[in-house]
């Protein structure tokens, strides 16, 4: 975990659940007590059937200090357990272990109304007074974003999101890459072969115009070497402040930017700050000074300055080269010094590929030597590449699939999956609904697996409304849509009688309903967006047989009442899970 599991709890009210275990587990502490084993706290397991119970207790640990059989020890702390009865229904001894079932009424009439009356902030952690910057996206303006930069942008946003629900005050930010050697590859094929041409001109969204000219560059330079010594040419008289190459600069670079900004709207992706690595490449030669003034660095005799992390498991490393240039780390220490003295912040999450977890561990390294205090808090959440089922994608070699292009054909799936539904509803609502099927494929997919792992992204499978994906998840909320608007009354409530009797499938959602609090402590904690997608993915699975299985409206008035504010909990809670993952749920499909 990046915060440790007291931590965890620490940062935030107690859930429902864990209000239940306390109350549960003080009554278990008096009971040692008074068959003389002093504890401080319990071991609570949760079994892995409700038919074993909600809570189980081990009994073994005390056997040796009380001189008694698990057995023996789990009948007596039983007997005050059955007189307290607050939470419990009842008690069950298996070997040596103390099975708790939870008194349903008493659970679900504190869980439904609760979640009923706080809605959309049901779960959302007191504000913690810390800073995150979240830096994500980081695109490149030689081409337009493609998969690899969906899934950066769709855990990025994700995260920010789950950390900002949790307490913190989120910074997101987005460093545009827009200068280099890969730049110039672009702008020397434009100045070559473009021959005036304009995005209106040719009628092409303008970052895939851009993007055609590096692709054309890759192509060029194998009958012409030449190019790559031009290319160079070109970022020196960049860097030299030539007015031409600045200018052909700016045209290019506004080109790319502007159309990479409408992915970003398609996408509902925005950012607290953006920054360009044309107005920071220069930053971190003061850092590196700082470092030889305080002996951190040390200096070669050519020139080049360098800093030795042998000492913990890494290598030497460049940060100036002997003719006083910059390299890359050294612009990644003069951005987070900036930004320190800009935001103030807490941590600092950099979403960025596996590819560069060294580079990260290096920079780390470099922070600490420094003695900076918040260089511990740091953290580099990596993740795996994107790879089509034909291989891999090659911007330079053209066979990339662009973000635009992605998000078309998963848009026209989505239309056409309505469209075959023979649904009632005019051209331009099928169009929205459509469209928030297709990003909730396309974040959902690239979301509910570990950020460690590689996806292998599949089109069909994403946008399928059977099985884990976004659109079952979302199709589930317009179901329960679609049942509250035939319910004729609005359920700002959840009256539950004292008598009345759970059925198993009712119980199921309910207790499972108590387990949305941890969800999201745990995905703050790992800043791992998958947990939220298993959570919703599994309380859509039980719902959808709790719909199957039970009748609703036509049953009488308290069970219909009942079932009701279920399947309102469920609703706010699915619409709350897909909003940290930065998805939209369905009104109706």
């Amino acid at each position: 975990m990046i915060d440790t599991e007291q931590n965890i709890m620490n940062n935030a009210e107690k859930t429902v659940k864990e209000v239940v275990i306390e109350e549960i587990n003080g009554v278990i502490i008096d009971s040692l007590s008074k068959l003389n084993c002093i504890v401080d706290n319990i071991v609570t397991e949760i079994p892995p059937d409700l038919s074993l119970g909600d809570a189980a207790y081990p009994m073994f640990k005390y056997s040796s200090a009380l001189k008694m059989k698990p057995y023996d020890i789990a009948l007596s702390v039983k007997n005050d357990l059955d007189a307290a009865r607050s939470f419990i229904e009842k008690t069950e001894v298996k070997g040596g272990y103390l099975n708790v079932y939870f008194n349903k009424t008493a659970v679900s009439k504190k869980i439904l109304p609760l979640i009923i009356a706080k809605g959309a902030d049901f779960g959302k952690g007191r504000r913690l007074n810390q800073k995150v910057l979240v830096e994500f996206s980081s695109p490149n303006t030689n081409k337009p974003l493609h998969l690899g930069h969906c899934r950066n942008n769709a855990i990025g946003d994700s995260l920010s999101r789950i950390l900002d629900f949790y307490g913190y005050d989120v910074i997101k930010l987005n460093l545009i890459n827009d200068r280099g050697i890969h730049i110039c590859k672009s702008m020397l094929a434009y100045k070559l072969f473009g021959a005036g041409a304009t995005p209106d001109s040719v009628g092409k969204k303008s970052d895939h115009f851009v993007g055609d000219y590096y692709v054309k560059y890759a192509n060029e330079v194998k009958n012409a070497p030449d190019m790559e010594k031009e290319a160079s040419d070109m970022l020196r008289l960049w860097e030299e402040g030539d007015p031409s190459t600045i200018e052909l600069w700016k045209k290019m670079n506004g080109w790319a930017i502007s159309g990479i900004k409408q992915t970003y709207d398609r996408m509902e992706i925005n950012f607290t700050d953006i920054e360009y690595e044309s107005n920071l490449y220069l930053l971190g030669k003061e850092v590196v000074a700082e470092g030889l003034k305080k002996g951190a660095f040390y200096k070669e005799p050519d020139g080049s300055v360098w800093v030795n992390n042998e000492d913990v498991g890494l290598d030497k490393k460049a940060l100036l080269r002997s003719d006083g240039t910059s390299i890359y780390i050294t612009q990644d220490m003069g951005t987070a010094v900036e930004r320190q003295k800009k935001y103030k912040f807490d941590k600092l999450v950099y979403v960025v590929g596996s590819e560069q977890i060294y580079h990260f561990k290096t920079l780390f390294a470099v922070f600490k030597k420094l003695g900076y205090e918040w260089a511990s808090n740091c953290y580099h959440l990596s993740y795996g590449m994107v790879n089509l089922p034909e291989g891999k994608m090659k911007s330079r070699e053209g066979n990339v699939v662009d973000a635009d292009n992605l998000m078309d054909l998963l848009y026209q799936m989505a239309l056409d999956a309505i469209n075959d539904k023979e649904r009632e509803i005019s051209a331009v609502e099928k169009s929205a609904i459509a469209e928030k099927i297709s990003l909730s494929a396309l974040k959902y997919y690239l979301l509910n697996f570990s950020t460690a792992k590689d996806v292998m992204f599949i089109p069909e499978k994403s946008i399928s409304f059977d099985g884990n994906t976004g659109p079952y998840i979302q199709y589930t909320t317009a179901r329960i849509n679609s049942l509250m608007s035939k319910s004729g009354a609005p359920v700002d409530n959840a009256d539950i009688p004292d008598d009345y009797t759970f059925n198993e499938d009712e119980w199921g959602i309910i207790s499972y309903l108590l387990e949305y609090e941890k969800s999201v402590k745990i995905a703050a904690a790992e800043y791992s967006p998958v947990e939220i997608c298993s959570y919703l993915y599994n309380l859509s699975k039980l719902y959808n047989k709790f719909y199957h299985d039970n009748q609703i409206l036509s049953e009488g008035d308290v069970v219909k009442k009942v079932r009701l504010a279920i399947s309102k909990s469920v609703l706010i809670i699915l619409t709350s899970g897909l909003n940290l993952l930065g998805i939209s749920s369905l009104e109706r499909m």
